[in-house]
């Protein structure tokens, strides 16, 4: 069977993933410190006899594009903003270590600070941080958090563990949504990373041209399929011929 089949089905699968990944993207432009996730492909020649005439599509290592995303002023005392490349350490539902951009955070009915997404948020020693009962808190522009209820004097609460990647080690997004190092192991505390109190940093997605890489996309899988149906064409039109040689 002609190596057409097998490319134009390798093209139109890569189109449909790179849709799904644009889709999302713009699914979560408005989601607080969201990076939107890129897809790459690379062309690999189809070896066998003969010149080299097809190419397959196949994913390469794809990643994120870190650039931040715009500032949105709110004035809430727990909206905080990490500058430049550092990320707020959560806990994630598996347990484990994991980094996040989304900065809205809130007390929980128990008393831990949390995420508005419900994860806990987590201090420079890589515990949860409690918060007393009917405290106002406040966060310092150095990630210290520190408490005050009622007329007794101002309680000390820890500091968010704020964690800046490496180039040697940097961070890869997991399918619940949360990066973690590729190393797999806890990034160490920066102590000299600071945040913007009363700031969210907004998605990093370009909804206008998410959705004409979708468009573009669309047309990619379209013209994928045509070449599917032209090989289907050309096998009819060869088994015809063959039928009236014999």
């Amino acid at each position: 069977m002609d190596r057409l089949i097998y490319t134009a089905m390798s093209g139109a699968g890569a189109a449909a993933q790179r849709q799904a990944v644009l889709s999302n993207n713009l699914a979560n432009a408005s989601t607080n410190g969201f990076r939107a996730e890129l897809s790459t492909f690379r062309a690999v020649p189809v070896r066998g006899d003969g010149a080299t005439t097809r190419v397959l599509a196949l994913e390469a290592t794809a990643g994120h594009l870190n650039t931040p995303g715009s500032a949105q002023r709110t004035g809430r005392s727990l909206d905080v903003m990490a500058k430049d490349n550092a990320w707020f350490a959560v806990q994630a539902l598996d347990g484990g270590e994991s980094y996040t951009r989304n900065g809205a955070f809130e007390v929980a009915p128990d008393g831990t600070l949390r995420t508005t997404t419900g994860l806990t948020v987590l201090n420079d020693g890589g515990a949860p941080i409690a918060v007393p009962d009917g405290a106002q808190v406040t966060i310092g522009f150095d990630g210290n958090l520190s408490s005050k209820v009622g007329n007794q004097p101002v309680a000390g609460l820890g500091r968010l563990k704020l964690v800046t990647p490496t180039p040697e080690d940097p961070l890869k997004r997991n399918e619940d949504g949360l990066f973690r190092a590729i190393s797999g192991d806890p990034i160490a505390t920066d102590a000299n990373a600071r945040v913007q109190v009363g700031v969210l940093e907004g998605s990093n997605v370009n909804p206008i041209e998410t959705m004409v890489g979708m468009i573009a996309v669309a047309r990619q899988f379209e013209v994928q399929m045509r070449l599917l149906q032209t090989a289907e064409a050309n096998d009819k039109s060869a088994d015809k011929l063959l039928s009236m040689q014999g």
